[in-house]
């Protein structure tokens, strides 16, 4: 598949051909929802569970008599009817993690850019560069002229560029992510996908070894 590519001052910088084998494959919705599910899943924390009366660090003495006392038969302080006591039918210690095959989430991703690749909402820059004019104001007329989109997904190669990420860390709708942050979530989420030159050799080399 080829591509042209652009500079951030919205001029042609010659064409790219992507892999088909990453950005040409053909998206299912179960596919990309497995991975999405997988991904929202695992990033959810331990869910606390509550101290139960095998838990409590009180007396197990009998602290009455069994006949005669007036009360009712209590065995231990840890019982939950007392003020310290367990927990009755608390909540449990949960985890929330889910396992999911590397070929699924390889091919996940593999969905994920394509659908962008397909739909016409992946673009493609020569570099983040934008020399001593990393500003703010400069870069939003730069993203003006190239029609990002509302929401914006900026890769780039092994690291961000510091004077970009600078510059768009004040502008809404933009996230920045270096090309082995790639994840299904993150690009389904955003209406425009932006690779640079450096991003689309670091993700064909991640598919192709």
């Amino acid at each position: 598949m080829k591509v042209k590519v652009q500079t951030l001052d919205a001029k042609a910088g010659g064409d790219i051909q992507l892999d088909d084998a990453v950005f040409g494959v053909e998206p299912r919705a179960d596919i990309l929802h497995r991975v999405v599910t997988w991904q929202l899943a695992n990033r959810r924390g331990l869910a606390r569970g509550a101290r139960e009366r095998s838990d409590v660090a009180r007396t197990g003495k009998k602290f009455g008599r069994q006949k005669g006392g007036g009360t009712a038969r209590h065995g231990d302080r840890r019982a939950p009817i007392f003020i310290g006591g367990g927990k009755a039918h608390g909540p449990r210690v949960r985890m929330f993690t889910l396992g999911l095959n590397k070929k699924v989430r390889a091919l996940g991703l593999k969905m994920a850019l394509s659908s962008k690749a397909m739909g016409g909402n992946l673009m493609i820059v020569d570099n983040l560069d934008m020399g001593e004019g990393a500003k703010t104001q400069a870069l939003q007329a730069k993203i003006g002229k190239l029609g990002f989109g509302k929401t914006v997904l900026v890769m780039d190669g092994d690291a961000l560029n510091i004077g970009f990420a600078r510059a768009s860390s004040n502008l809404h709708g933009i996230n920045l992510l270096p090309a082995v942050g790639a994840n299904v979530y993150d690009i389904m989420r955003h209406e425009t996908l932006v690779l640079t030159r450096a991003a689309v050799e670091k993700l064909e080399a991640r598919f192709n070894g």
